[in-house]
């Protein structure tokens, strides 16, 4: 058996920055239990895999697949990035004709549609709610700001201290073990860490920061996450009295999300691509 693979570095225009992630191509059915062997053998934070819904189906012509994403450990509800690098491919390297491309998905009905040289996903936006604080140990002594959970996503949003710069949050070193140890119940399955955005020095412009890390599933960092700016959307949409803001996730490969609140409760995100690699998974 042969399947088309490509890897496209999401959320930004230079090649190995960004998040990675595979794209597979399926013609036909695949066996479940493959779809979790080839992520893993992929061993990027997700593996996409984009099917037809009906024989019919073109990757050139049709206008809406069936997606679904895996990390190295097990299949995740909503990933951005790959969504992201998945209509990139059939965008760019398919060339698909449709303006708009809607997969359907764990997470319902997404859709991407290009915009200049972006490509821009049309999201569920998640409510966040304010938590009783806790001593997150996986912090270490940061001061914390404000502390947010979002039941729907399980994700915990930590924001901290205004005082401080992008650079200490770029430099804070984590340990999965200590995020593990910290967080046991099932709760949380994605920690945030967000800091308002410095409207003065090198990095003006950006209206928030932010690093993810999901070591509950098997990922300690991912580069940059479309699913946890859905979270970050509402947040900061609330924060700052604003519907269109730039976010830059902070990690080593960086990379930079335009976000615009809709006026039906959800949230376009658009980032550039760069497809680095192009192949054939042979089994």
């Amino acid at each position: 058996m042969q399947i088309p693979v490509f890897t496209v570095d999401a959320f930004t225009n230079q090649p190995f920055s960004g998040n990675p992630a595979a794209v597979c191509l399926l013609e036909n059915d695949l066996d479940e239990a493959l779809h979790q062997k080839i992520a893993t053998e992929m061993n990027l934070s997700e593996t996409a895999f984009i099917r037809k819904l009906s024989p019919g189906d073109d990757f050139t012509k049709s206008s809406c697949f069936g997606l679904r994403w895996f990390t190295p450990a097990n299949e995740v509800p909503l990933c951005g990035h790959a969504t992201l690098a998945a209509a990139a491919v059939l965008f760019h390297i398919k060339k698909n004709t449709n303006s708009v491309l809607t997969f359907v998905t764990l997470s319902g009905e997404l859709k991407a549609r290009q915009v200049e040289d972006h490509i821009v996903l049309d999201l569920p936006l998640y409510l966040t709610y304010p938590q009783v604080s806790q001593n997150f140990a996986a912090i270490g002594d940061m001061i914390v700001q404000d502390l947010r959970y979002s039941p729907d996503t399980k994700k915990l949003l930590v924001r901290l201290s205004d005082a401080y710069e992008r650079s200490v949050l770029e430099e804070l070193q984590v340990s999965a073990q200590r995020f593990l140890s910290a967080e046991k119940t099932g709760k949380v399955k994605g920690l945030i860490l967000t800091l308002k955005g410095n409207s003065s020095g090198k990095h003006k412009g950006h209206d928030f920061y932010s690093r993810y890390f999901a070591p509950w599933y098997g990922i300690l960092e991912d580069p940059v996450t479309g699913s946890a700016h859905a979270v970050l959307s509402s947040y900061w949409s609330e924060q700052l009295g604003k519907k269109e803001m730039l976010a830059f996730q902070c990690s080593r490969r960086g990379g930079e999300l335009k976000i615009s609140l809709r006026n039906d409760g959800r949230v376009d995100i658009a980032g550039q691509i760069a497809i680095v690699l192009k192949g054939n998974l042979i089994f």
